[in-house]
């Protein structure tokens, strides 16, 4: 008998004659994840299988954030032609429990001597025999011990929910502007669900954000690196243009015009990361710059797709979502990003993109200042250890 750990998918099973690409990078995403505990991981027949475990709890809090993975199994691993040690390990993983139970068979190997019916009866017998306290209830157990007949058997009483989705890098790649806010990084979170590998753009305003806040928006990004994998995340300084946004432009349209510096520059490292799509955190009707219309003015400096995952939560679901992947706490440590500075009193709510363009023809040298900002922005590579973080430090 061998302890394991067994990884179930869901969404996978849809795919066709695609499943074994969207499997290989499954297995490809768990093994990178369990890689600090140098375990063995392999994949058969529909499962995958973690072995060498050394601390379970540990591996299991990793491997049920990857995306793509439905379940996560503590299980025994037997040999199927010895029913009778099956029944009596069974029994022994129920013992001390009280109240009622089933048992639930899957027979993957149909040439079994034994169908799953006749498997939870005889099984279930044995589970009564040694446990006085537990009574059968197949509608609404408080108990399931789950028994499947593949190449061995399989015996579990624990099955630990995965996140779901789609595995990183089975639907493109995204830029993602992450702010030290608590929107960004769910929406990063909702669209790198989708199999999207994210690369993250930071906006930084030295000295009027500090290394706080830098450090808050690299704690966020390895939050999110623990569900998708190591987070590409460029350090853009902002300060010059953001100054030269204060000076030159009207005071209500100074939020935009950022805004739309922002999208530009993103998209101009998105061209050099070949990636589809920018992300953001925005939803309708949040701040000023975030009006239909202001949003539409904005997305004219995008060249491709803009993705606002949020466009229509409040700000209790988006907070909601944000303490279930674990990103609200460092969101909401009280150092500022560069949205919040020179923040107008009065900002613009429905422009006229007329009007913008003037505000923005009003910067002395803007296309030179944009081109410095790219070009000049830090990489970091930030994985969900930071001992792990790799060529920090590198300009683009």
């Amino acid at each position: 008998m061998t302890e394991l750990l067994l990884v179930k998918y869901a969404e996978i099973h849809l795919k066709g004659l695609n499943r074994p690409y969207f499997q290989k990078l499954l297995l490809k995403r768990i093994k990178e994840t369990v890689r600090p505990f140098a375990l063995n991981v392999e994949f058969f027949d529909s499962r995958i299988f973690i072995r060498g475990v050394q601390d379970i709890e540990a591996v299991i809090e990793r491997v049920r954030k990857v995306f793509g993975v439905h379940a996560v199994c503590a299980a025994v691993e037997m040999n199927k032609a010895d029913f009778g040690a099956i029944c009596t390990a069974a029994a022994g993983m129920m013992t001390g429990l009280a109240g009622t139970f089933k048992v639930r068979a899957r027979r993957a190997d149909k040439r079994y001597f034994i169908d799953s019916p006749e498997i939870n009866t005889r099984i279930g017998a044995v589970i009564l025999e040694k446990n006085p306290a537990l009574v059968v209830d197949v509608h609404q157990p408080e108990h399931v011990i789950n028994v499947e007949i593949r190449d061995q058997a399989l015996l579990y009483t624990r099955e630990v929910p995965g996140v779901g989705g789609l595995p990183s890098g089975s639907s493109g790649k995204a830029m993602l502007m992450l702010s030290g806010g608590i929107d960004s990084p769910v929406a990063g979170y909702m669209i790198a669900k989708r199999g999207v590998v994210l690369n993250a753009v930071h906006f930084f305003s030295f000295p009027y954000t500090g290394e706080l806040a830098r450090e808050k928006v690299l704690s966020l990004a390895r939050a999110l690196s623990e569900y998708c994998g190591v987070i590409k995340t460029y350090i853009v300084s902002f300060t010059k243009l953001q100054e030269a946004i204060h000076v030159h432009c009207p005071p209500e349209y100074s939020t935009l015009v950022m805004r739309r510096l922002m999208v530009r520059i993103t998209d101009f490292l998105a061209e050099r990361e070949k990636a589809t799509a920018l992300i953001t955190g925005e939803s309708i009707g949040q701040v000023a710059s975030q009006t239909m219309e202001a949003l539409a003015v904005t997305d004219r400096m995008a060249s491709r797709p803009v993705f606002r995952p949020l466009i229509g939560f409040d700000k209790i679901e988006i907070i909601r979502l944000a303490e279930k992947i674990g990103t609200y706490e460092t969101s909401s440590l009280p150092y500022e990003d560069c949205c919040t500075v020179f923040t107008p009193r009065h900002p613009v709510t429905r422009p006229k993109l007329s009007k913008v363009l003037e505000a923005e023809a009003a910067i002395p040298e803007l296309d030179a200042m944009v081109a410095v900002a790219v070009e000049t922005a830090e990489l970091l590579y930030i994985g969900p250890d930071k001992e792990e973080d790799a060529l920090s430090g590198e300009t683009a």
